[in-house]
């Protein structure tokens, strides 16, 4: 294969996972819509994700699976931030827009590099700082925090959003020191089985696998298990293998842009032009941010 299409395969790859994960967040916003609850979504993805995966490597590529003992704790504190992720991204998505939601945790990236900022002494470049105060600006017209009223009825969804991005930030460092040793898909895998726990500990163990869903909405919720989960990081992690990693994450901003587009078409879901201005400049700044990141 020449490189140039190499190129393309890697950024196809990592564009469709960016489509993939905004479709899943809409037809998550449509089972919430039809009643579900993101506690009984978060459940039910994680559960079916994990199981699947798992299921797939004991066939396929068993020998990803052997971890050494001394790394267990390390499984288990990666699995329980990603269970957070689940569902601060969920319940976020449950209260304000779609757009809005994965925008919030598109913020993850400047948190990533603060965190090398402050605690592993990493100079930050002015293209950064002028990056990070971008999105915070971008944040801010984004949720509609002009708007006192909106603010005021979306709170809870807004400290969600927020929250997710930080725990998705803390996922994303966390996993790095993995995979200096591991395979992404150990660490997803593992990941995944520490998060189906959790949250089959903290509710009825597959207690929501027992409610009354439609064949709908039983194929959504399928969808988002492996569809929203599984293939997306598959695919994203094969556009990393083609492309470079930082080309990767800067073509999965994609995903906030394919994500209001369907929310318009399909979920009535509109945005005021501030709101658009605020989007732009946190894909803007992410952008800036990464491209500096590439050059250095």
């Amino acid at each position: 294969m020449s490189e140039k299409r190499t190129a393309w395969v890697g950024y196809g790859s990592v564009a469709l996972a960016a489509m993939l994960w905004a479709v899943s967040g809409n037809a998550a916003k449509f089972l919430f819509r039809n009643g579900v609850t993101p506690f009984q979504l978060v459940q039910l993805r994680t559960t079916i994700a994990a199981l699947l995966l798992f299921a797939w490597l004991v066939i396929w590529r068993r020998s990803l699976l052997r971890i050494e003992r001394r790394d267990f704790a390390y499984f288990i504190v990666l699995g329980a931030i990603l269970a957070a992720v689940q569902f601060t991204y969920l319940y976020a998505i449950s209260r304000i827009p779609v757009a809005s939601a994965i925008l919030i945790q598109y913020l993850s990236p400047v948190l990533i590099a603060l965190h090398a900022r402050i605690f592993r002494k990493k100079h930050l470049s002015p293209v950064a700082l002028l990056a990070i105060g971008g999105a915070i600006a971008g944040c801010y017209l984004m949720v509609g925090a002009y708007n006192l009223a909106l603010v005021s009825l979306n709170r809870i969804g807004i400290l969600s959003g927020l929250a997710s991005a930080v725990v998705f930030a803390w996922y994303a460092v966390k996993s790095e020191d993995g995979m200096r040793i591991y395979s992404p898909w150990t660490l997803l895998s593992y990941a995944l089985i520490v998060a189906a726990v959790v949250w089959n500990f903290l509710q009825p163990p597959l207690g929501s696998f027992r409610g009354e869903y439609s064949s709908p909405e039983w194929g959504l919720i399928l969808y988002i298990g492996v569809f929203g989960t599984i293939l997306p990081f598959g695919l994203y992690n094969a556009g990393i293998r083609l492309i470079e990693a930082t080309h990767a994450s800067i073509t999965a901003t994609l995903e906030p842009v394919f994500a209001g587009m369907i929310s318009f078409a399909l979920l009535g879901e509109s945005l005021e032009s501030l709101q658009i201005v605020g989007a732009s400049l946190v894909i803007g700044s992410i952008l800036l941010l990464q491209v500096q990141k590439s050059r250095h």
